[in-house]
């Protein structure tokens, strides 16, 4: 948790020239506090996020605000989305922090306010440029569900309140700041689910991202849905994540045989005495070859030496990718094996498990093996069985527990069917499917306009889903006997909450028959205020209590409502004063039609 000052909220100082003083911009474009005795967490601040990343018409429309003497018109925004990614029933808040980071940031400097005199017609008038100069977002409040939370269509992640130019301003720069975030926890989180909470998950997806901010991002957000670790260095440093990693193809490939390997030997972990690793691993192969019944000559002498140069090099951490020419060779397994699996086998695993006894006679043990392609499902079994049957031959119990991680454009769908399969892999090395989210590339989150001056507004759509629910609103998650989510409940602000072990009529948003009485074990408001007249209202957590959270908030939903084929849709309700309250706004701004 954070180190603040006091449990009041922590004055940031908008736009003062002591606050600027403390902003440097380190060369990769993340805004570092450099003031000693900081009260807030929010460092590495990406330095792209500021208020020129917007669109132009939400300056315009500031424009046509400040023209039109509307300056001080209170207004009301909800930050929401109208459907679950990923063909399920849920979805993992994500991004607040950033947009907290932004706000606190939130300044039009000298260069930008030049640029946009530059691009807008001459006839604005220029005390506008004075006025954007000025703007902070010292009277908005912002109401937000925590972080990491499990949420629902309909239900506003983000309620933000103040002078309409201002909150105007807001609207894309949340929606990037959400939008991916949101999307890329909730695909983690469904890797997770479909993996087991047993099997590893890291993330490999930074050369297929959409660029480096969306590598990044992509690294902190899947490790906040559930991931274990990242490939991504920048990522470790900045948000504290695990950094894992092994070898590509091409360092295997760089060695052609024993004579590439210049550093042959390694000091004996005990005693220290100096031996030569490439004569042990030898004697293992001819050892090994015989036991497991394949042929020494048919395992690449150039994949030895690659393995005994990086356990050499890293002989308290190898791991080996073994498919870079075969995994496995000979016998009775060349037979079994599908044809296509049959070209993907032969050396790597005999060289592996070679390395791997040569390391153990200098006191080291080796951590597993990397396969990247072939018939997962199928070779980690064969792994597993080689390293059982090595374990019990030369009583080497530690032999069993080597780790098998796959990889190999691995999506949520191929963990379900290896699943099936009776896969025997430990960690799952996942990429292009996990950054890109292929399966769905948008969340589709919106920042609607629903109160202005404490007049409520509906956007009405002959599409019904697209209908707004006007005015200010609570929410609150109703829990049942079980312990589990039953409902999201919104209702207007001036309403009592509800409360738990008494009876509330919740009815569906826009269908009449839709109704039922609720008897809650557990009342949970959702929002709290992060953001009021120039403060942080609440500590921030770290992105591993964050990841917590969203475990716990997983935990509370029942399985079917996670499960990934044919999911129980989670319901979202409003209260019986806030549907008539919008069907009767719905229909006084509704058009009446005409017919002859």
């Amino acid at each position: 948790m954070a180190d603040y000052s006091s449990p009041s909220c922590v004055d940031v100082s908008m736009g003062s020239s002591s606050d600027k003083q403390c902003q440097s911009l380190d060369t990769r474009g993340f805004s570092k506090n450099v003031c000693c005795g900081t009260t807030t967490r929010l460092d590495n601040q990406n330095g792209v996020v500021q208020p020129l990343l917007t669109d132009l018409y939400q300056i315009t429309m500031a424009y046509a605000y400040w023209k039109n003497g509307m300056c001080s018109n209170y207004a009301v925004f909800d930050l929401f989305f109208r459907k679950n990614p990923f063909h399920g029933e849920y979805t993992v808040f994500a991004g607040l922090e950033e947009c907290l980071k932004f706000l606190k940031s939130f300044s039009y400097s000298h260069s930008d306010i030049e640029y946009l005199k530059s691009v807008f017609p001459s006839t604005v008038e220029q005390d506008f440029f004075t006025y954007l100069q000025k703007l902070t977002p010292k009277d908005v409040t912002v109401y937000a569900i925590p972080e990491g939370s499990v949420v629902f269509p309909k239900i506003p992640l983000l309620r933000v309140e103040g002078p309409l130019p201002v909150v105007q301003l807001l609207e894309t720069t949340f929606l990037t700041l959400v939008n991916y975030a949101s999307l890329v926890a909730t695909n983690a989180a469904r890797f997770r689910i479909a993996a087991g909470q047993h099997i590893k998950l890291l993330e490999y997806g930074l050369r297929r991202a959409q660029g480096p901010d969306g590598g990044l991002s992509a690294s902190k957000y899947a490790y906040m849905g559930g991931f274990d670790g990242t490939s991504n260095v920048l990522a470790g440093k900045l948000y504290n994540i695990p950094v894992k990693g092994t070898h590509a193809h091409a360092f295997v490939m760089s060695f052609s045989s024993s004579e590439d390997c210049n550093m042959k030997t390694l000091n004996h972990r005990t005693t220290g005495e100096t031996k030569n690793l490439m004569a042990i691993c030898q004697k293992w192969l001819s050892e090994l070859s015989q036991f497991l019944h394949i042929l020494r000559d048919e395992a690449s002498s150039g994949e030895l030496a690659a393995f005994v140069s990086y356990a050499t090099a890293f002989p308290d951490s190898f791991i080996a990718l073994i498919d870079t020419y075969d995994v496995i060779k000979g016998g009775q397994w060349t037979v079994l094996l599908p044809d296509v699996t049959m070209q993907r086998i032969r050396s790597g695993l005999l060289n592996f498990c070679a390395v791997a006894l040569g390391l153990d006679e200098l006191g080291y043990r080796a951590l597993g093996i990397r396969i990247d392609s072939g018939d997962l499902a199928y070779l980690s079994i064969i792994a597993k069985e080689t390293f059982n049957k090595i374990a019990q031959r030369y009583d080497r119990p530690w032999f069993s527990s080597l780790a098998v991680v796959a990889s190999n454009d691995i999506n949520e769908e191929t963990i379900l069917s290896l699943n099936e399969q009776g896969h025997k892999i430990d960690c799952f090395g996942i990429g292009t499917h996990l950054v890109t989210c292929q399966k769905q590339p948008a969340l589709g989150c919106v920042y609607k306009l629903v109160e202005v001056n404490k007049r409520p507004c509906i956007k009405l759509s002959l599409d019904v889903e697209k209908v707004t629910i006007p005015g200010r609103k609570n929410a609150f998650r109703l829990y049942g006997q079980d312990g589990h989510a039953l409902m999201d409940l919104l209702q207007k602000v001036e309403e009592p909450a509800p409360d738990s072990g008494k009876r509330v009529l919740c009815r569906h948003p826009f269908q009449e028959s839709k109704r039922a009485y609720v008897l809650p074990s557990k009342v949970e408001p959702l929002y709290k205020i992060y953001w009021d007249k120039g403060k942080i209202c609440e500590p921030l957590p770290t992105l591993q209590e964050v990841r917590e959270h969203v475990r716990q908030s997983l935990f509370h939903l029942r399985q079917d409502i996670k499960r990934s084929l044919n999911p129980t849709p989670y319901k979202v309700s409003v209260s019986d004063d806030l549907y008539h309250f919008m069907h009767n706004l719905w229909l006084e701004n509704a058009p009446i039609g005409e017919l002859s």
